[in-house]
């Protein structure tokens, strides 16, 4: 069985930081958002994946290769017409009739996957949630589905797609995201999955529903920190510099460098960044960043930025320079 994690996205909402980082390997909580998905996939033994790569995707292709071991397959989306037409392109790497698992790579998740993938019927992941007109929902009958529906001023129910699809007809997906795309049926200029699993229901796919309790949106700055807040919850700290003070929950990485400075609560630290006499909390400091003399709350700092000063809210960019006199 194939897993198809579409990366290809801008991550608009995220600049600066997705300037020069893709949006899928900005650190929350210890790690890529993307290596929390394939932990995932490691600790249900599914090894072959087809990541469908967009704008600095060959930083994203180094990083699965250099830290996992799974049969990587990848293509390109050149054009950005959305997550249907990326899904599509992963079908020469899928066999006939192979099911497939479909994870949309900027949400992180906990669900037992190894229960999904032995269902004998195609199913979707989903959450109930309070603003169902933010969302792609699924309306039921009984235990089926029977309509999906993308981002409606009234939605049909608040069972919130959450970007995580057991696929059991590929052929017949395939099938659906090719009449897609030849009939030209886009919305804001894109071809959007919810159309295709429509198109699979009418043609006669039985689709179930799975909860997925455990889901973290990715997708712009706010939610960025309280995923970082979420997934830090109840971690032992296992690195306490001397001479600085560190309020758990926290995640600071073996290679970075703390002096006399207050880390925590909520505060993710990744590999060898340099954090002097500043006070940090409920924030997020991406790899090879200096931090010095200042204090930070609800602030991401990006790859080798350099922040100086006093009291700041920040959402400072990769390889920038700040000094806060």
């Amino acid at each position: 069985m194939k897993v198809i994690i579409p990366v290809a996205g801008m991550g608009t909402r995220l600049k600066p930081h997705t300037h020069t980082t893709p949006k899928v390997l900005l650190h929350v909580a210890g790690k890529p958002i993307l290596g929390h998905i394939l932990d995932e996939l490691n600790s249900a033994n599914l090894k072959e994946i087809i990541l469908i790569i967009g704008t600095m995707g060959e930083q994203i292709v180094e990083y699965v290769q250099k830290n996992y071991s799974f049969e990587l397959n990848y293509v390109k989306q050149i054009e950005p017409l959305g997550q249907a037409h990326a899904i599509y392109l992963a079908q020469k790497f899928v066999l006939k009739d192979e099911p497939v698992l479909i994870i949309f790579g900027d949400t992180i998740f906990k669900t037992n996957l190894k229960e999904v993938v032995n269902r004998k019927t195609t199913a979707l992941g989903v959450k109930t949630v309070e603003e169902a007109k933010r969302f792609g929902v699924v309306e039921l009958q009984g235990n089926q589905i029977k309509n999906v529906v993308e981002k409606s001023p009234n939605p049909p129910s608040n069972l919130a797609m959450v970007g995580l699809y057991f696929i059991r007809n590929s052929m017949l997906l395939f099938n659906c995201l090719r009449r897609l795309i030849d009939s030209n049926r886009k919305l804001k200029g894109e071809f959007w999955l919810t159309d295709a699993l429509q198109m699979m229901i009418e043609n006669g796919e039985k689709m179930e529903t799975f909860f997925v309790d455990g889901w973290y949106d990715c997708g712009k700055f706010e939610t960025l920190l309280a995923t970082n807040r979420q997934l830090l919850q109840g971690r032992a700290t296992t690195h306490c510099p001397l001479g600085s003070i560190v309020i758990p929950p926290v995640y600071i990485s073996d290679s970075a460098k703390i002096e006399g400075s207050v880390i925590g609560p909520y505060v993710s630290i990744a590999d060898y960044s340099v954090i002097k006499h500043s006070i940090i909390r409920d924030s997020i400091i991406n790899k090879n960043s200096i931090v010095e003399t200042v204090v930070l709350h609800n602030s991401i700092v990006g790859d080798n930025a350099v922040v100086k000063g006093s009291y700041r809210k920040l959402n400072v960019g990769d390889s920038s320079e700040v000094d806060l006199i």
